[in-house]
């Protein structure tokens, strides 16, 4: 079971300014989890394959395929501002 101290020492490394009703909260909370960890736990796992989700995840990417690339003209086509083949952007950096 979690005491008022236990969380009030995790709030102050957290560096959390939590109020009573706060503190109180927050302990009842956290004994909640850990009751639940408690059951989970208790249970009989045997024979059941670890998992890192609990759904299967098929990846939905597009393999690579080479494409011929846009030619400085089209890629500069809807710039704003250019300068020769290169984009022109404001300088954000002052000397």
């Amino acid at each position: 079971m979690i005491s008022r101290q236990d969380v009030e020492h995790v709030a102050r490394l957290a560096r959390l300014a939590l109020s009573d009703a706060d503190l109180e909260r927050m302990r009842e909370q956290l004994n909640g989890i850990l009751g639940y960890i408690d059951k989970l736990r208790a249970l009989d796992t045997t024979g059941v394959e670890p998992t890192s989700h609990a759904v299967p995840l098929v990846n939905v990417m597009r393999d690579d395929a080479t494409r011929p690339c846009l030619s400085p003209d089209e890629a500069l086509a809807n710039a704003p501002e250019r300068s020769g083949q290169f984009f022109r952007v404001p300088k954000i950096i002052e000397e």
